[in-house]
């Protein structure tokens, strides 16, 4: 499953890939509804979280396993991985992301698939066969 090898892949650290290219600034106008800070599930944004002057990161000791997520510009962070996001494409309701991660072991290419939904939440669907996806409310812009 490719959430399985996305987990595999940001199993140690982070590293950032810079940016480049016409795709990036394509990507960057149509990320503006994921803007922000992203959690799934129970915990409290508070739990995951911490806000400061630069912006929101997650709170250490950082909780490998919480259901979140930052995207910032064209960068989607998770408590143990880094990516940069190289191109948003249509997928009937839905967006394809197609991401560039890696950590300190492996660097890996992803395609996620998310709709923005009505009250503000996100959902990130496993495959395009994937009728129900995962909510994720907003913490923070």
């Amino acid at each position: 499953m490719r959430i399985a090898r996305f987990i595999g892949t940001a199993a140690l650290g982070l590293i950032l890939v810079p940016p480049t290219g016409m795709e990036e600034a394509i990507a960057q106008a149509s990320l503006t509804p994921y803007q922000g800070a992203w959690l799934a599930g129970g915990p409290d944004c508070a739990e995951i979280y911490s806000t400061a002057g630069s912006g929101t990161s997650f709170k250490r000791p950082i909780n490998i396993f919480a259901p979140a997520f930052v995207i910032s510009g064209n960068r989607l962070r998770t408590p143990q991985a880094s990516c940069r996001i190289k191109s948003v494409q249509p997928s009937g309701d839905r967006q394809l992301l197609l991401l560039s991660c890696a950590n300190a072991v492996a660097s890996e290419q992803v395609r996620v698939l998310m709709a923005p939904q009505p009250g503000g939440s996100l959902r990130r669907y496993f495959n395009d066969q994937d009728t129900v996806g995962t909510e994720y409310r907003q913490c923070s812009r």
